[in-house]
């Protein structure tokens, strides 16, 4: 990350407990008089106690960044959130969440009302220096990624842009295999990128999907529950030894590592019927995640090397560079959302700035995917619906669906 040192990120914070905006001062306090070197300058500009004051004080104050309570008097989170939306003010906004269900609900209806990125409250409070530990490590980082990231393309001029708009048709990796698999990879802002991007895949699609989301376990069930109510294919979380076979779409638990394992078992007719399943572990974090995109990754590689397609979307750090780079050696495709489109370009960035990636923007990509998918399959396969030409075939398809 590029840290800048001129002026520091100006941050707002609303909550309406009286210790988390004791625990929000002493955080960006100490942050100041640390000097961080990996870290930008941040100072918090101002506190509110409600939603009306986090209004009031954002028009005023003009922050880099939002820290937004959920559960406010006189206006929650969410109507704070809506009111921003409608005001056409474009700033980052990070929830604060409850460790209950009913806080991963609210929070991914945030995430899809606007909200960029979230944080745990601390379970704890009474022990204050728990309290702000467990914040810190969580909240100051996200700061960093979505206020350093937005100015940067805010600085940028079109043509020195990082995204790269690459269009390869049909091209199916350097071996000319069909895609067996697709894996997905996402972080921060990736609850409302699955939420367009997801419901473009077809019921009939071809193959099965697994994807790797950064979010705990109580999480990660609830954002299956709510994709499942808006996809063509069936959104559930992974369990160990589940079938990969083509109708569902598989999210990796929060806190366990995901990977693809071949598995054989006896047929009916006493035959051995060799396939693929899931397999869940709690392996030490990788890229100080769990789960972990590179062991996804790596695995799908492994497992079915030139049929996997692998797409990177929006979130901070690099985690999946190392698998997207072990697929693109087995020869596989790798796709990644495009700078414009993400919340924070950095997991996609980085396969991109590999050399590894074509990027593509959020809502052209579901088309590319399944017109990768569609090439070299038959009607058999009741995805393409005609007998056709592989290409036209796939560019019909494609087409078809938006």
């Amino acid at each position: 990350m590029e840290v800048q040192s001129e002026q520091p990120l100006r941050v707002l914070a609303a909550d309406d407990s009286a210790v988390m905006r004791g625990i929000m001062r002493t955080l960006f306090l100490r942050h100041e008089k640390s000097a961080r070197g990996d870290l930008p300058r941040m100072e918090l500009v101002g506190v509110a106690r409600d939603g009306v004051e986090c209004l009031e004080a954002a028009a005023r104050l003009s922050p880099d960044v939002i820290v937004l309570d959920l559960e406010m008097p006189r206006l929650s989170g969410l109507d704070v959130l809506d009111k921003l939306r409608e005001s056409r003010m474009r700033l980052p906004v990070i929830m604060c969440s409850a460790h209950t269900e009913r806080g991963a609900r609210a929070t991914l209806d945030a995430l899809s009302r606007g909200a960029s990125d979230y944080v745990m409250k601390p379970a704890g409070q009474r022990d204050f220096e728990a309290a702000l530990s467990s914040l810190a490590q969580q909240l100051l980082p996200r700061v960093a990624a979505l206020a350093v990231d937005r100015s940067a393309r805010g600085s940028v001029t079109e043509p020195q842009s990082r995204i790269l708009y690459a269009r390869k048709n049909c091209d199916r990796g350097a071996s000319g295999d069909r895609v067996e698999v697709v894996v997905i990879g996402v972080s921060t802002g990736g609850p409302a990128a699955l939420e367009r991007f997801l419901p473009q895949l077809p019921a009939a699609f071809p193959v099965p999907v697994l994807i790797v989301q950064h979010m705990p376990k109580l999480f990660t069930g609830v954002l299956a529950e709510r994709l499942d109510r808006c996809c063509p294919l069936r959104v559930a979380q992974a369990y160990h030894g589940a079938p990969l076979k083509p109708g569902t779409i598989w999210i990796a638990p929060g806190d366990e590592h995901m990977e693809v394992m071949s598995q054989s078992r006896i047929a009916w007719d006493g035959r051995i019927a060799r396939g693929a399943a899931i397999k869940l572990h709690r392996q030490e974090p990788l890229n100080h995640c769990r789960p972990s995109v590179d062991y996804l990754f790596h695995s799908a590689a492994q497992l079915y090397g030139a049929g996997t397609l692998a797409i990177v979307l929006t979130g901070m750090g690099s985690d999946g560079l190392d698998g997207a780079r072990a697929i693109h050696g087995a020869k596989g495709t790798v796709l990644a959302q495009d700078e414009a489109s993400s919340a924070v370009w950095g997991m996609p960035g980085r396969v991109v700035e590999a050399g590894i990636a074509s990027a593509f923007p959020l809502d052209t990509l579901s088309r590319e995917v399944n017109m990768r998918v569609a090439c070299e399959r038959s009607i058999e396969t009741g995805f393409a619906g005609r007998s056709l030409q592989p290409r036209r075939q796939a560019q019909e398809v494609a087409n078809g669906l938006h």
